[in-house]
């Protein structure tokens, strides 16, 4: 493990403390690194250096909106390379929420996010990407049930 030294003034100090404590870290160390990867995983994806990922895509939709619910559902089947699961919580009579799991390319699972958030009656979408390393990329697989 390597060590650094850094200075901050009295302000910034006690500030990055009260952000510890309310963040429950153990220690500064411990949230100077996740900070440290924070800002390496957004320049990742900010020049396009991630080029895979796992992400949640969550959105909030009316479930009386003419066809949605089955245009957003055909639109994860046809992306089933892409959705690893599916969560739907019914939020009041006229509201839903749904959060997808996705895993795949980068730019894919970013096209398939605004796919859905631009479906007319979709509220609230959020995107919320984490880069990976794939360490080995293989054809996905399709199954059909046997009978």
């Amino acid at each position: 493990m390597e060590r650094f030294t850094i200075s901050l003034d009295d302000h910034l100090a006690r500030e990055f403390d009260a952000y510890i404590s309310a963040k429950s870290y153990a220690n500064r160390s411990e949230a100077v690194r996740d900070l440290i990867r924070h800002a390496l995983e957004s320049r990742r994806l900010y020049t396009q250096a991630a080029p895979h990922c796992v992400a949640s895509l969550s959105y909030v939709y009316n479930h009386h909106e003419r066809q949605l619910a089955e245009r957003l559902t055909e639109a994860q089947h046809h992306h089933h390379d892409l959705v690893v699961s599916t969560m739907h919580v019914h939020l009041d009579h006229d509201h839903c929420l749904e959060t997808v799991i996705l895993r795949g390319p980068t730019p894919e699972v970013r096209r398939f996010a605004e796919q859905i958030q631009a479906q007319r009656g979709v509220r609230h979408g959020q995107l919320n990407v984490i880069p990976v390393d794939a360490e080995a990329v293989h054809a996905h697989v399709h199954s059909r049930p046997k009978s």
